[in-house]
């Protein structure tokens, strides 16, 4: 459990952000329940959660980044899913220009603000984003060292009106959810081995609710597709205040993983 990081942010950063009263003795899933996720959906019906598990990712990649190889930027990634990103569906704006679901996918706000050349660390100035949530941010993205928030604000965020307070408060909350539920609680017991795909999904419907494994879509690498590198958790726009309860979730599609799971740890 991200205890130090959860303590600053959901106290000193959920209440002023969200407007929400929060106990200063709080717990973690006291506070995240306790936060109403305003974050308005510009004409998309749902997103997607990535949260990758990090050591897996690190150990599926040929050219290491930065968050993999600095032991640093290592620290308490073996003790939940850090955050990728929050990916808001194909908007209806884009689809009445003849954009389909994959080239979106693909794209994202790039179709209308073309990427910049370079790299996103040099191409795009860091947000000015208040402290706590910063610091909240860096010990929850490791890929912030590689400049992994401004990529993906800039490609699924900055065309849709979403403040970037917002969208990086809402991600938190949301990944520290997870983390806090019995399916967090799983794969964290389970490093170091490794375990039937259909008990990854068994032990996510435990934590949010009968047949919710629909709105679950793992992701492996490496040999076989034998690696978990990350999962992503399909949530309605509408609904994004009721996360984790079953009703807010919504289906995708399967992964490609391989029927035996490898939950990675570093060593």
């Amino acid at each position: 459990m991200r205890g130090r990081w959860w303590r600053l942010w959901g106290v000193a950063v959920l209440s002023a952000l969200l407007a929400v009263p929060v106990q200063a003795d709080s717990g973690p899933v006291e506070a995240s329940r306790a936060a109403p996720l305003r974050l308005e959906a510009e004409g998309f019906e749902h997103y997607t959660l990535a949260l990758t598990w990090h050591p897996g990712f690190c150990a599926t990649r040929s050219r290491p980044p930065r968050e993999c190889r600095e032991p640093s930027l290592r620290d308490n990634s073996e003790q939940g899913f850090v955050l990728h990103g929050l990916w808001p569906s194909l908007p209806r704006r884009f689809a009445e220009r003849g954009v389909d679901r994959p080239r979106w996918w693909q794209k994202g706000c790039f179709l209308e603000t073309p990427r910049a050349d370079g790299s996103f660390c040099r191409a795009h100035p860091p947000f000015g984003l208040p402290e706590t949530l910063s610091d909240a941010l860096d010990e929850a993205m490791p890929g912030r060292a590689s400049c992994l928030d401004r990529y993906q604000y800039a490609k699924h965020a900055a065309c849709l009106d979403l403040p970037e307070e917002n969208y990086f408060a809402v991600s938190l909350t949301l990944l520290e959810a997870v983390n806090e539920s019995a399916f967090g609680a799983f794969v964290v017991l389970n490093q170091g081995g490794e375990v039937d795909r259909n008990e990854l999904i068994a032990a996510f419907e435990a934590a949010f609710g009968e047949d919710t494994g629909r709105a679950l879509r793992l992701a492996c690498h490496g040999r076989g597709n034998r690696i978990l590198t990350e999962v992503r958790i399909g949530i309605d726009a509408e609904r994004l205040d009721a996360f984790p309860a079953a009703e807010s979730l919504v289906a995708q599609g399967r992964g490609r993983c391989h029927p035996r799971v490898s939950i990675a740890t570093f060593d």
